[in-house]
This record gives structure tokens, C-alpha cells and sequence, in this order.
């Protein structure tokens, strides 16, 4: 299966690293001094069992990607529309489409921007990565984990053939026929983590340490199932409490990406975490306070430029 990656990070670079060395032809879409290295010496990929170094190609020109049978997407949510163009020139080349980012807007915003319907998949990962230096990524996670689905809950033939290129690949995959529902599973939790975190500008471990702490984090995760509901989403009962358990069970010193990403003063991922859970509240009538409120600080402290103090990411 020829495959492109377009955003060639921690998790994209991973991916594509394991993919190619199961025998897949795969292409990144990189730039600068990780484009220079990949092409120099490879793609070194990094993971709790030892390294290798990936058979990838690798180019800054989104021409020279196609034609291939499946693109991954794994930019940074911002960074989404910065793809968009090349993201529709392959799957109009026929390519299936597989975003493997934060977030459950992300079909709709691709939809916006040309990408056809017929051509996405849904997908979800569980994984640590990071890009560590220039042509080096590391799966920092023991796991490594990613669940496809067709947006009708068939059981289809295309995400059955892109879960088995990852299972030969070495990662734990399968396909879903109720994949709205755990991408929405997943986003209770990263939205809520995401959330508490970034107003407190600490690690979870902190949060949940803090007075009060663990009634911001409940409150978070009920705001966002609240939504989920009210916009049609089957959820189980029991799905807030997974996710309380999920967060109550992380190292403490974890943090998220997006606090990462405020910490370093760059552009967060806001509007597809808490941003969503604030607009979908406003939409049903549902009180969201928590995600509003970072909603507001993140967006103020991006108009008025201002920048936390840096403190090194543990986790991505």
C-alpha cells in the first residue's frame, strides 16, 4: 500500500516509520533541518524496545506524494488547513483519508475544504510520541494502539485493509462500527485533561493534588459528555466514569499537549478541544463553564501575545 503522511511529528513520523519498515512504501511530508536529516541519514525511530532506522522518503513538495492509497493526516489541528490542499489532491487521486488527530470536528472541517466525503475514514490513536531532533522520533508509550471506522458504521472493506497494514506493522489496530462513539470517548477525556491542566498550568498530578482539584476535573468531563448527549452521541452510563478513571490513573506527572503548547507560547489546539465543548454548549443550551473558560483565557492571552513560563513538556 503506498502511503503519504503529511505531518511527520511524533505521531505521524512513527507511523510512517513502522509502516515502511513492514514493507509499505511511505512518503513524509516534511520541511527544514527534519526533511534535511531524514534525507541525509534516515528516519530514526525510537521506542521503549530498541530503534531502527525506517526505509522512508521524504519531500517538502506536496506534487511529489502522489499518487498513493492511503494519506495520513497527522498535523496539529491548527495546522489543518495548511494541509487541506494537498489533503484533496490525493484523495481526488484516490486516496482514502485518514485523520489521526484531536478532536471530533476534524471530518467536518476537511469536508469544508474540498476533501470529498466518499474518501475519509475516521481514526483514533493512543499513543506518546514526539519528534526528539531532527530525522528522530520516540514512541515514548508502551502502547500503541489506533481505531478506524467508516463515518456509517459499516464494517468497510477500507478500513478493514488500512487496520491490517497497521497490525502487520506491529501496532495494535481494529476497526469500529460505532466510531462516533469512542472518538467522542476519547474526546471527554483529552478535553477535560486538556482543560484543567491548562487553567492550571501544571501537570495532572497537581490538579488532582489541589483543593477543589477533583471537582474541576468532574466538572470538565460532565460538561463535555453533556454535550456529546444533547448532539445525539449513544454514550454509555458509565462513560464519564471511565474517563474519571482514565485521568485519576495518569502518572502525575503527565501533561498535555496543549499544555505543552501554551507553555511554549506557539498556537494550541483550543478550538477543537475546548473551544467545540463551549460552541456545541451554546448550541443545545447546555452550560459549559469550565471549557468556556478556557476558551476565553487562551484565546485573550493569544490576542495580547502574551507567553506562560516555559516549562519542559514530560508528555505529549
Amino acid at each position: 500500500m503506498r502511503i503519504a503522511v503529511l505531518g511527520a511529528g511524533g505521531v505521524g513520523g512513527y507511523y510512517g516509520g513502522v509502516l515502511a519498515r513492514a514493507g509499505h512504501p511511505v512518503t513524509l511530508l516534511a520541511r527544514g533541518a527534519h526533511l534535511e536529516a531524514i534525507r541525509t541519514r534516515g528516519l530514526q525511530v525510537r521506542t521503549p524496545e530498541g530503534w531502527f532506522i525506517a526505509p522512508v522518503s521524504a519531500t517538502a513538495d506536496p506534487g511529489a506524494l502522489g499518487p498513493v492509497e492511503l494519506a495520513l493526516v497527522t498535523v496539529k489541528s491548527y495546522a489543518l488547513r495548511e494541509v487541506a490542499s494537498v489533503t484533496r489532491a490525493l484523495a481526488l487521486g484516490g486516496a482514502v483519508i485518514l485523520p489521526l488527530l484531536n478532536g471530533v470536528s476534524i471530518r467536518e472541517l476537511l469536508i469544508e475544504e474540498g476533501v470529498p466525503e466518499s474518501s475519509l475514514l475516521a481514526g483514533l490513536t493512543f499513543i506518546s510520541a514526539a519528534r526528539t531532533g531532527p530525522g528522530v522520533v520516540e514512541r515514548l508509550s508502551p502502547f500503541q494502539r489506533v481505531v478506524v471506522g467508516a463515518f456509517d458504521h459499516s464494517r468497510s472493506g477500507r478500513a478493514l485493509e488500512v487496520a491490517e497494514a497497521f497490525r502487520e506493522a506491529g501496532v495494535e489496530a481494529r476497526v469500529s462500527e460505532r466510531i462516533e462513539v469512542e472518538l467522542w470517548q476519547k474526546f471527554i477525556f483529552i478535553s477535560a485533561m486538556a482543560a484543567v491542566c491548562g487553567l492550571a498550568r501544571a501537570p495532572i498530578g497537581s490538579v488532582r493534588e489541589a483543593p477543589l482539584g477533583q471537582d474541576l476535573i468532574q466538572r470538565a468531563v460532565h460538561e463535555a459528555a453533556q454535550v456529546a448527549r444533547a448532539a445525539g452521541v449513544a454514550l454509555a452510563p458509565d462513560d464519564e466514569s471511565r474517563a474519571l478513571g482514565l485521568i485519576a490513573d495518569l502518572p502525575p506527572q503527565m501533561k498535555p499537549s496543549f499544555l505543552s503548547d501554551l507553555e511554549r507560547g506557539g498556537p494550541t489546539e483550543v478550538e477543537v478541544l475546548s473551544g467545540a465543548v463551549a460552541r456545541l454548549g451554546a448550541r443545545y443550551s447546555i452550560a459549559t463553564p469550565i471549557h468556556d473558560a478556557v476558551t476565553a483565557v487562551a484565546g485573550a492571552q493569544r490576542t495580547a501575545g502574551t507567553t506562560p513560563a516555559t516549562v519542559p513538556p514530560v508528555a505529549g
